[in-house]
């Protein structure tokens, strides 16, 4: 169980010729100067004079040591111009790597391996709702896309190949003659697509309980996917209920983790198999498409981190009455994927007049490639996201026969469309895409879905003879078909096929939100901003200078007629379907609520009495409930909340897991080696700190337990991963140490404190391999490490490949399901997957007095001085001054462009 499993991250790999080619590149690259000038030749003018066609105006853009842009301009056009030629500068290869994954044509680049997540990719139809949201837009809106767009393309009309960043002399060696085709609104529009994909929340947990639900019962599956513990841990409105809102003598510990108030019946949901699929053959055919689509789903590009499960964020906000200022502070770290360059790109975009023609004074957090600011302040208001992880995608199994499908007693046609994928260094692709009343069908009909992809599956299951005397296989025979009037039944065959509804395929208004919140003065406004929010849907955490704090969860979550969601549904019954959305009043809310502060850590927002499914696959709460804990431990001191606390705060190792078992751990008898690494939790805090040995051998014991507990019991890719869920269910089984669950005849156990003992040997056996025979040597950070990994190239399996674009490793602290997220999959290693993407703390009293800190660098130019320059900061929970005042951007700046007018 050492460190150099295969990693669990699953972005694609390129193919094994781009590989060898990289290679030889790489050599020549690090061979003689030629290759210095070839890496620097695409490092971006920063100071000086350059002439941007189309501006009405001059533009400014001022950056600090940091190469963070602040860009100033006198209409919105000319400032979203701006802004998407400093991207184009900054991250253009990160930008066309985007559009091509997001449009499905990544064969075009990396050629035939390719093909597989094309073909899923465009079956999900991204880029297609991607150019219907564009057809939608209102002018103001279209014209700001257009101008971002106006501005990438000026950038391409001066730069090409290796004067665009160094990805493409590496990519032109197996695609020669490649170049860029111009940027469009809706490349941009079509990342919000991506963003929507990875923020997806429980369509995992949908498909691990059906699979479940072949070998286990309703009570285990319930086990092991516990619902939201509302005795214990808070909710967003609610706060924090009794006794959780304590403060525990020993230690500062959270009263709601330990063994005697967390219980099975804390854990327990209702589960059963899925709603009209009792049939042997249904199950069959649900069983084998749905292990099919989880290795697709494997295979589809990260762009975000890890889809569903572990990614999430923490944001919360403190009213002026508990700080020091006498204003609100405000903070947030999103937990995404650890990529290089970080997936954030910080921004000032600042009208030199603040008017109605052109209202943004902001700063904050973007994306490459889409124009605004997605998290951060004005000059009035500032604002945090996390995600709020509702249930807005569920899976129906269809009856397909031939060109229909069954709903509702009848047959309706099947919506068919074909598309052809170019495929570099080979012949053309043509693909067709079929689609059902409830979304496309994301498993094949007779083979397998998406080849290349991942596992190739028999994703579709031929019916066996009806039991109604019929012998042609079909359902209902022959005849029953041929009266539905359907040309040919009486020869073909119905067979299964999962159909994925999903609210963004559906065209919204999210591309125009981002504008109404950068515009946003005060409740009201930003309210009507976030109306507009619709996927992926999100808690939003608000102050503004006024002194106001509030909460207000947006977007598109559908009220089901029947089911929870929870598992896939029958397609061939509008019993199951979608009455519309939550409407936006109804979702929750909240403003200056009386305790004074509102955390939100994707913990369920309201209790169970809420009149609305919002979802039954919350995140447990125990970040939240630290969170909440520390900041309430304050205020119950009178101690007022600073900006520094705040940060102290994000950087908090402390483990509500070990709080609980290490006690348990404690008293189980062991001798010599075993028992001297147990020795090193007497006085542990119970901190996942990089340079601590307990912390090393706690972790290595939780992974050693998640792999023997549940060995041999969970059908493939199943598997608890050892985040919050993980937590709630070995919590759960603590309270029963004569479960079953704790018997494995492979070690020899029988009982909870059997099984403990063997799995105490067990890690400090791994320890010692690890790290050396001296337990008090051991440090987490030692194999607890951070690489930050290329998007497109990072996991060539090269070295020298690896080396020019990934950086690292670090030695980090943190883990799973702790304030300081830096996250781990325990069914692969101790190395991490997910992280504090990017940590801002904002000071309402003075902008100034904000921070803030990106996980690697403002460039995406491998070898640039600003390509990792924050990494180590954040490596060691520090942050940056964030100027916003324009006099201390103006001192703070190292280098000044003005970009003129023609």
């Amino acid at each position: 169980m050492g460190t150099d499993a295969p990693r669990s991250k699953r972005h694609r790999r390129i193919g094994s010729a781009l590989v060898a080619l990289a290679v030889v590149l790489s050599l020549f690259v690090l061979a003689a100067g030629l290759g210095v000038w070839t890496v620097t030749r695409s490092f971006p003018t920063l100071a000086g004079e350059l002439v941007l066609p189309g501006l009405e105006a001059d533009v400014t853009v001022y950056r600090d040591e940091a190469g963070i842009p602040q860009i100033v301009a006198t209409t919105a056009g000319d400032l979203f111009r701006a802004e998407g030629y400093v991207h184009a500068q900054d991250r253009f290869w990160e930008m066309d790597f985007r559009r091509h994954v997001t449009s499905g044509r990544l064969a075009e680049l990396f050629g035939e391996s390719q093909v597989g997540t094309d073909t899923f990719i465009r079956t999900l139809g991204w880029r297609a709702v991607a150019e219907q949201e564009v057809a939608l837009l209102d002018p103001v809106t279209l014209g700001y896309f257009q101008a971002y767009a106006n501005g990438v393309n000026a950038y391409l009309a001066t730069h090409a190949g290796a004067e665009l960043s160094l990805e493409y002399v590496a990519l032109g060696l197996q695609t020669p003659g490649y170049a860029p085709e111009p940027w469009t609104p809706a490349d941009s529009v079509a990342w919000l697509k991506a963003m929507a994909w990875d923020l997806r929340s429980n369509l995992d947990d949908e498909i691990d309980r059906a699979l479940l639900a072949g070998s286990l019962g309703p009570d285990e599956i319930a086990l092991l996917h516990p619902s939201f513990p509302y005795a214990t841990h808070p909710t967003i409105l609610a706060g924090a209920p009794e006794p959780a809102a304590k403060v525990a003598a020993a230690g500062g510990a959270p009263a709601d983790v330990t063994a005697e108030n967390v219980t099975a019946e804390d854990v327990t949901t209702a589960a059963a198999p899925p709603p009209g699929l009792g049939e042997a053959s249904a199950r069959t055919a649900l069983t084998s498409s749905l292990a099919g689509l989880r290795g697709t789903l494997a295979g589809v590009p990260e762009l975000l981190g890890p889809a569903g499960g572990e990614i999430g964020s923490n944001s919360w906000v403190v009213a002026g009455e508990h700080t020091a200022t006498g204003k609100p502070i405000l903070a947030n770290d999103p937990h995404l994927g650890a990529v290089m360059p970080s997936v954030w790109y910080q921004v000032g975009l600042r009208c030199e007049m603040v008017t109605a023609d052109c209202p943004f004074d902001l700063a904050g957090y973007g994306f490459s490639g889409l124009p605004g600011i997605i998290i951060g302040h004005n000059a009035q208001i500032a604002w945090g996201f996390t995600n709020l992880g509702p249930d807005v995608a569920d899976l129906y199994l269809e009856k397909v026969t031939g060109d229909s499908y069954e709903y509702d007693g009848a047959q309706k046609p099947l919506l068919a469309r074909t598309e052809t994928i170019t495929v570099a260094g080979g012949d053309p692709v043509t693909i067709e895409i079929r689609a059902t009343e409830h979304g496309p069908l994301v498993s094949a009909l007779g083979g397998s879905a998406f080849p290349g992809i991942a596992n190739e599956y028999p994703s579709a299951i031929d019916l066996p003879a009806a039991d109604d005397g019929t012998e042609d296989g079909t359902e209902g025979g022959a005849d029953a078909a041929a009266a539905e009037g359907v040309e040919g039944a009486a020869t073909e065959t119905t067979t299964y096929a999962l159909a994925l509804q999903w609210t963004a395929l559906t065209p919204g208004r999210t591309a125009s939100a981002i504008f109404a919140l950068g515009a946003a003065t005060d409740w009201a406004s930003f309210r009507q901003a976030a109306a507009l929010f619709d996927v992926p849907s999100q808690n939003l955490v608000y102050a503004d200078v006024a002194g106001n704090i509030g909460y207000q969860a947006p977007g598109l979550i559908p009220i089901r007629r029947e089911g929870d969601g929870t598992v896939p549904a029958p397609g061939w019954t509008s019993e199951y379907g979608w009455d519309g959305y939550i409407p936006f009043d109804a979702l929750p809310q909240s403003v200056n609520p009386p305790r004074g502060f509102i955390v939100t850590a994707n913990n369920a927002p309201v209790g169970p009495d809420y009149p609305y499914l919002i979802t039954q696959d919350w995140d447990l709460g125990y970040r939240a409930a630290a969170i909440t804990e520390r900041l309430q431990a304050r205020i119950d001191a009178g101690t007022p909340v600073t900006t520094a606390m705040m940060s102290d705060i994000q950087a908090d190792t402390y483990s509500p897991l070990a709080a609980v078992l290490v006690p348990v751990l404690q008293g189980i008898e062991t001798t010599g080696a075993t028992r001297e690494a147990l020795a090193l939790f007497d006085d542990w805090d119970f901190h996942l700190d990089a340079g601590s040995a307990p912390a090393a051998y706690f972790n290595i014991v939780w992974r050693n337990l998640l792999a023997v507990l549940f060995d041999g019991k969970l059908p493939e890719g199943t598997a608890l991963t050892g985040g919050d869920r993980s937590f709630a269910v070995v919590i759960a089984l603590l309270e029963t140490p004569d479960s079953p669950w704790w018997d494995n005849d492979r070690i020899g156990s029988n009982s909870r404190d059997s099984m403990l003992k063997r799995v105490l040997t067990r890690a400090a056996v791994e320890g010692a391999q690890l790290m050396g025979a001296d337990v008090h040597d051991w440090e987490w950070g030692r194999i607890h490490t951070l690489e930050v990994t290329h998007a497109s190239f990072g996991e060539s399996g090269i070295a020298p490949v690896e080396w020019l674009f990934n950086r690292g490793p670090y030695e980090v602290a943190g883990g799973s399901s702790v304030i300081d997220a830096v996250g781990w999959d325990a069914t692969v290693g101790y190395t991490v997957d997910w992280v504090p993407s990017m940590r801002q703390v904002v000071s309402l009293a003075d902008w100034d007095d904000s921070t803030w800190l990106n996980l690697t660098g403002s460039s995406g130019h491998a070898f640039h001085p600003n390509y990792d320059d924050q990494t180590v900061l954040w490596q060691e929970n520090r942050t940056r001054p964030w100027l916003f005042s324009l006099a201390a951007v103006r001192q703070a700046a190292t280098h000044t462009l003005l970009l003129r007018a023609e």
